[in-house]
């Protein structure tokens, strides 16, 4: 089997966040090949360092280098390590993440021939990232994130009631600020309604998230767990009956398929790649980008109408069975032997 160096944030023991490239690694080296991990340096420029080093150092050691490409400072992360892929005339594959990438291809239009004309293969685990991509010239396969599927128990949620999940980083990217004033609207309608917020702070965002929540008289309202492993928001899940996603900018986050499969009918902004995984009032609710009164009525509506919840629910799950890790297996096995 190749021999697999992956470039990428690896911090998932340190923030307690189970990323795609920890899923990923798991699931190639459970299929027997062999993965090397770099970077999980706290410090950027530490995890540059030690992200180069891990290419030099493994450079007649490794079949492939996976590199996992954002849009942000990261971007520049996945241009360093890729030409120095090129140097040593390894195979490197760029994955695709972050639904800002396109304006990063029209911002840095000659790194970006660098990374993206030069690589083995081009991975986006989006159509909304693979279709970007194609319209500028650059070849790209669709993988998507997978989930084990028979880890998660489907919930079938006939009585709908004033109770939201908000799974996510706080961060201004993912706009948890439009959560809160989404609840004082639907606390206009449902007194006692109740949003729990997991995640890590990303940016400090929480603490303008508790102010906004304290100035709108909703503390009683509201819970802020922190990161939690997955297992336990899971859990926690059940207490729930509809999953909130307030994103500016998007591509395909897991946790949509997760609460896919768990049964929880979903309502989302339509940022960047969420139409191509959300189909509007089939598999959940699409409303715009940072528009509280949209995103208060849409939970309204599915608390009135809980027959319309178990039918997006019903196909929000069957949706979320085509992201099983055996079906991404298959397509990562095809690339890679």
């Amino acid at each position: 089997m190749a021999r697999i160096l992956y470039i990428g944030n690896n911090l998932s023991k340190k923030s307690k966040y189970n990323s795609t490239m920890a899923t990923l690694s798991s699931l190639l080296m459970n299929e027997g090949f062999t993965v090397t991990c770099s970077s999980s340096k706290s410090n950027k420029i530490l995890r540059l360092f030690a992200m180069c080093i891990a290419v030099i150092s493994n450079r007649n050691k490794v079949d492939f280098v996976l590199i996992d490409t954002f849009s942000t400072t990261n971007f520049y992360y996945a241009l360093i390590t890729s030409q120095l892929a090129r140097l040593f005339s390894l195979k490197y594959i760029p994955i695709l993440h972050g639904g800002n990438l396109p304006s990063r291809l029209d911002k840095s239009i000659y790194f970006s021939k660098l990374i993206f004309n030069n690589s083995f293969k081009n991975v986006s685990p989006s159509n909304y990232l693979k279709d970007e991509f194609k319209l500028r010239g650059f070849n790209t396969d669709y993988i998507p994130n997978g989930i084990l599927i028979k880890d998660y128990e489907y919930k079938k949620r006939s009585e709908l009631k004033a109770t939201i999940l908000w799974v996510r980083a706080f961060d201004k990217t993912y706009n948890p600020l439009l959560a809160i004033k989404a609840l004082a609207l639907v606390k206009l309608h449902y007194n006692d309604v109740k949003l729990c917020m997991v995640g890590p702070d990303k940016d400090g965002s929480l603490s303008e998230v508790k102010a906004l929540a304290k100035q709108l008289n909703l503390t009683k309202n509201t819970i802020f767990t922190g990161v939690l492993p997955k297992e336990q928001w899971h859990a926690i899940s059940k207490e729930y009956a509809i999953f909130l996603n307030t994103t500016n900018i998007d591509n395909m986050p897991v946790s949509i398929i997760e609460a896919m499969a768990l049964g929880l009918p979903i309502v989302s902004t339509n940022a960047g790649g969420l139409p191509y995984l959300i189909d509007n009032n089939v598999d959940g609710v699409l409303v715009p980008v940072n528009n509280d009164k949209e995103m208060a009525n849409a939970i309204i509506k599915l608390i009135q109408n809980p027959t319309k919840g178990v039918e997006l629910s019903l196909n929000a799950r069957k949706k979320s069975e085509s992201f099983d890790l055996d079906n991404v297996k298959q397509q990562w096995l095809t690339i890679l032997t």
